[in-house]
């Protein structure tokens, strides 16, 4: 025997295993997917029951949003008309 009937004897070899390695770690990747799959399905359908409760959060946080911006406006207005008094009775007197 000389090299040229044993090369082609260990290439048929190593890539039997190279095959068998791949098949073997498809199998395992497909297994994983699908475990992977439930567990999206599992997280999907867990969110959407919050998304009545996110919803009601943000009315209400709206809602807030408007009387606080409704408060501040009053507020800024009294300062805004305490001190131009003050202005103008300042200028006035000068």
């Amino acid at each position: 025997m000389n090299a040229n009937d044993i090369l082609p004897v260990v290439i048929y070899i190593l890539s039997s295993i190279l095959l068998i390695t791949l098949i073997i770690l498809t199998i395992k990747i497909i297994i994983t997917m699908n475990k992977i799959e439930k567990v999206v399905d599992n997280i999907t359908v867990k969110i959407k029951t919050l998304d009545g409760l996110f919803s009601v959060v943000e009315v209400a946080t709206n809602k807030f949003t408007i009387i606080t911006d409704k408060i501040v406006d009053v507020i800024a207005a009294l300062f805004q008309k305490i001190f131009s008094s003050k202005r103008k009775g300042e200028d006035k007197n000068e």
